[in-house]
């Protein structure tokens, strides 16, 4: 399984920012850093973690397409809340809060954004049961 993700960046410490905050509302905390280099959070060091980096080569850091950070919720309203606290912190929007696909009233739940360099995300869970 996953271990971690690394998404490249081009201001660490508008990007750390941005994470503190957004990651912070899970209970991910900063565990690991270097100084003008990379950070990594997650809720525990033995669990799957999300960092930011400067990229290794020194060149411009660019987004992948079709690369996407999905982060396992366990509620759709923390799937709304987080996707909420991405637009506030800046974030923007690449698909609302809602049930895919389109129309179903169970099964996958989730949220999509890009973060402030344009590296996509979503928050999940998986529901069991009707929409209400």
């Amino acid at each position: 399984m996953i271990g971690y993700v690394t998404l490249g960046t081009a201001d660490l410490e508008k990007s750390s920012a941005f994470y503190d905050a957004l990651l912070g509302t899970i209970g991910a905390k900063r565990f690991m850093e270097e100084a003008g280099y990379f950070i990594a959070w997650a809720k525990s060091p033995e669990e799957p973690s999300i960092a930011v980096s400067i990229p290794f080569n020194k060149e411009p850091a660019t987004v992948g397409n079709g690369t996407m950070v999905a982060v396992y919720l366990e509620t759709p309203e923390q799937v709304k809340d987080f996707y909420n606290k991405a637009l506030e912190l800046g974030g923007t929007c690449e698909g609302k809060p809602g049930f895919r696909p389109e129309g179903a009233e169970f099964g996958f739940y989730g949220a999509y954004f890009r973060d402030l360099d344009g590296n996509k995300l979503n928050g999940f869970c998986m529901v069991q049961g009707a929409n209400k």
